[in-house]
């Protein structure tokens, strides 16, 4: 990899995505489960979590990096709009430092839906595993 290489990856916000996520962690926060509370507060609908993103930005680095002999050091994001079921994601991101005597490496992304809007940003430092 090298510094500036840039990467665009898409994901759909489904229903499958959704399900799986409030059943393993059991999150039943009204906010992202009750589209008539959502409203209440002012949203289009159900929020989507937001660790969603974070799952997305865990198969950026396990599937879809040039090398599979990686671990997550540090990741970081801040949401800025909320996701919605059946949203479509682009997630933009590109190699900002490279730290060779450590081998590791810094991607800063941010995700775009497909009005573009910027609806979060972040970014996550990876290791490469001897």
């Amino acid at each position: 990899m090298t510094l500036g290489d840039q990467f665009e990856t898409r994901f759909e916000v489904t229903e499958q995505v959704y399900r799986g996520f409030m059943e393993i962690f059991a999150d039943r926060n009204p906010l992202h489960t009750d589209e008539a509370f959502a409203r209440e507060h002012g949203f289009s609908g159900k929020v989507m979590y937001g660790n969603i993103l974070n799952g997305f930005v865990s198969y950026f680095v396990g599937e879809c990096l040039p090398v599979k002999n990686v671990a997550i050091q540090h990741q970081q994001i801040k949401f800025g709009t909320p996701v919605y079921l059946h949203d479509s994601l682009v997630m933009h991101s590109h190699l900002a430092e490279v730290y060779d005597t450590v081998n590791a490496y810094l991607f800063k992304f941010y995700f775009q839906n497909t009005a573009g809007v910027k609806v979060a940003r972040g970014e996550v430092r990876i290791g490469l595993l001897s």
